[in-house]
């Protein structure tokens, strides 16, 4: 059960290792793009390359979807990024139960982006756990878990890469001893839970109370989405890569060219673009996009306040 690209290793993974995965659960096709064609979840385009039979229901609360979930006859779900909190009723329905693939080292970071949280929050490190599902949402005993040092210029999407693979690792490594019960499960220590939201596109904008540093992890954390960017000229002005300077700055929001690039202020520092887009353009590094405009750029940008 899963739905984007980080849980194709571990749908391949569980092929190659010689289970016999009787079905794939993903979410329906949707539109995205800027045309809004419809396209099918990465897992469901592995799934059809592998032959396996794939189910798309809208939701699993009726009974005609989970009556088609009885019918797999499964002894274990394995679930990495469905998309969908499954409720006691289909955690039950496995004879073995079910098991996550989760992007973050338990009990850090609950929650549905664990991978922009651990950039965000400035972690030093990131990982996988994998895990005994509940009904609380990350919330089940942990069966393993392994973690990654996070790069000092490491996006969210890079990241996501690395962690998939070292998911599908870990579940293939350890699913046979927990399957059999020659290892147990841990429970979580709730009094160090962190929990983190589901990003929207607002998570992007760039805030005046943001430090340099700040604003740099945002923009590492929300790449490839929803993506940072700022006000400029009246139009969004995406920011795909940026690096932070310590040094004296100005009001929040005022721009300056630093070793000939564009640069925004903020506490403790600037913000230097090396990645920009405009509405409607490609990506530009910051020192193509100030030779478009003249190298005269309007004196501050628009900030979440």
């Amino acid at each position: 059960m899963g739905s984007p690209a980080f849980a194709v290793p571990s749908l391949r993974a569980l092929v190659a290792a010689g289970y016999d995965v009787v079905g794939v659960v993903t979410q329906p096709d949707r539109p995205s793009g800027r045309g809004g064609a419809i396209h099918p979840p990465e897992v469901k385009v592995a799934a059809l390359e592998l032959g396996i039979e794939v189910f798309q229901p809208e939701t699993l609360r009726d009974e005609d979807a989970r009556e088609r979930l009885r019918a797999f006859g499964s002894d274990l779900f394995v679930v990495a990024a469905y998309g969908k909190i499954l409720a006691r009723a289909v955690l039950a329905m496995p004879t073995r139960g079910c098991v996550n693939v989760h992007a973050s080292l338990l009990p850090r970071w609950r929650g549905a982006s664990p991978i922009a949280a651990a950039i965000h929050a400035g972690d030093a490190e990131a990982g996988v756990s994998i895990m005994e599902m509940a009904v609380r949402m990350d919330a089940g005993a942990v069966i393993a878990q392994r973690g990654v040092a996070i790069g000092p210029a490491e996006t969210a999407g890079e990241l996501e890469v690395r962690l998939a693979d070292l998911g599908a690792d870990l579940l293939i490594a350890v699913l046979p001893d927990w399957y059999d019960r020659r290892i147990a499960a841990v429970p979580q220590d709730e009094s160090l839970v962190t929990v983190c939201h589901t990003l929207n596109k607002e998570d992007g904008h760039l805030g005046a109370g943001m430090t340099a540093t700040e604003a740099e992890r945002t923009v590492r954390s929300t790449n490839p989405w929803p993506g940072a960017y700022v006000e400029y000229r009246g139009q969004r002005l995406g920011i795909w890569r940026a690096h932070a300077i310590s040094a004296p700055s100005e009001k929040p929001g005022t721009t300056a060219i630093i070793e000939k690039t564009p640069a925004i202020a903020f506490a403790e520092g600037w913000l230097l673009l090396d990645e920009v887009q405009r509405v409607g353009s490609k990506r530009l590094p910051g020192s193509v996009f100030l030779n478009g405009e003249r190298g005269q750029i309007a004196p501050e940008v628009g900030l979440r306040d």
